[in-house]
């Protein structure tokens, strides 16, 4: 089940998301496809976020770098995909700068719970997942009810439904705590206390607009989705010509 798209372009022009996007994409193109493994694990290890070198006191830089870092294309295009599915509509609600500092808080959240599960681990941790999980958690309590496209594969089918947010959302988290419960801390490869941290603050530096908005009343006024024109994706017939059965 992978998000592709949401049906609720912002209302304004998402430079931030924009921005965050370009640095993301400019900083793999720069270092992971000029440097070879071994350069690219030393190069983690100075910019990445490693909690035992927090502990000590020594390359604090990496609780902010780490979120510009990727350990490869698909981590890098996952994770630029869900900023542009619900990163727009948290821009359009929170403004430029708002954005950008929740984006930023978000993240330092999730390598504060990162870090207190395992503050001696020497495994760097790299991606904007932890801000990004900030970005899901707002959208979740802000446009619950707003229809997200999800291509669901199994084996060799395939098909995108559109689902509401609150199931996308509330389904992806539920995985987070679940892994994070079940995977060592030592090994899986995926930061999922990170994405837990950066989730939940997300929900709640979302509450106080939340409340601005109405709270409940702002849910009943919107419907729970974005209040813009709802994007339609109609199925374009197939231009290839259609081959008709022979009568026996």
């Amino acid at each position: 089940m992978f998000p592709i798209r949401d049906h609720n372009p912002s209302g304004r022009r998402p430079y931030v998301t924009w921005l965050l996007i370009a640095a993301n994409v400019a900083v793999f193109v720069l270092f992971n496809l000029s440097l070879d493994e071994q350069q690219l694990a030393y190069f983690f290890y100075d910019w990445g976020f490693v909690p035992r070198f927090v502990t000590e006191g020594v390359s604090l830089h990496g609780i902010v770098s780490h979120m510009f870092l990727h350990g490869g294309w698909m981590h890098l295009l996952g994770n630029m995909l869900f900023l542009f599915i619900f990163g727009d509509n948290m821009e359009d609600e929170m403004g430029h700068f708002g954005f950008a500092l929740f984006y930023l808080l978000a993240g330092l959240a999730a390598v504060g719970l990162q870090y207190a599960a395992d503050p001696w681990s020497e495994i760097p941790m790299v991606g904007a997942s932890g801000a990004i999980a900030g970005v899901m958690g707002g959208y979740l309590l802000l446009f619950p009810k707003a229809r997200v496209d999800v291509l669901i594969i199994f084996v060799i089918f395939f098909r995108i439904f559109p689902i509401p947010a609150w199931i996308v959302l509330g389904v992806w988290f539920a995985l987070q705590l679940f892994n994070g419960a079940v995977t060592p801390l030592e090994g899986g490869g995926v930061a999922y206390w990170a994405h837990t941290g950066g989730f939940v603050a997300g929900v709640a530096m979302t509450l106080p607009l939340w409340l601005r908005r109405g709270g409940f009343g702002f849910w009943n006024r919107t419907h729970g989705v974005p209040p813009h024109p709802e994007a339609r994706y109609p199925l374009a017939r197939s231009r290839v010509p259609q081959v008709p059965r022979r009568p026996r």
